[in-house]
């Protein structure tokens, strides 16, 4: 079984391609999270950090949503990525294939740590606050996210 969960912070905004396939367009959105480690030991990083990968629709809503500062929490599987580099060192790494992608606080509270408002590509069709911590979802986009 290879399924990983994890809880963090993206590390910048998402870089978003789109590729030609058998149904027409598909998004490829490219992101990176910082999860905080539990046991903070003396001389060692404070979090490890994931490259993550959505795909389709997926990879839309993240483009229209996530930015830099987005805490979220992510569901996927975990491949490797190892290649040759040009000096013919064997580099080793792995990413994150994203099966589920869901926001993991309000708001206000990413707000309040430096995230503002949701990417939203051009700026336009950003949800607006509903007051109580919420983001309004706009009509007709509940029947397009990639998660239930």
């Amino acid at each position: 079984m290879n399924k990983v969960i994890l809880m963090g912070r993206l590390t910048r905004d998402p870089e978003v391609r789109y590729t030609q396939n058998a149904n027409g367009q598909m998004a490829i959105a490219r992101y990176s999270i910082a999860v905080d480690r539990s046991r903070k030991r003396e001389g060692e990083p404070d979090a490890d950090f994931f490259n993550c990968t959505s795909f389709g629709r997926q990879g839309e809503f993240v483009e229209k949503y996530l930015k830099k500062g987005t805490k979220v929490v992510v569901v996927g599987r975990i491949q490797n990525d190892n290649y040759t580099n040009k000096e013919g060192q064997q580099v080793y790494s792995v990413q994150i294939l994203v099966d589920e992608v869901e926001f993991a606080e309000s708001k206000s509270s990413q707000s309040n740590y430096g995230g503002g408002q949701p990417a939203a590509g051009n700026g336009a069709g950003a949800p607006a606050p509903a007051g109580d911590d919420f983001i309004n979802v706009p009509s007709g986009v509940i029947e397009d996210l990639p998660f239930n």
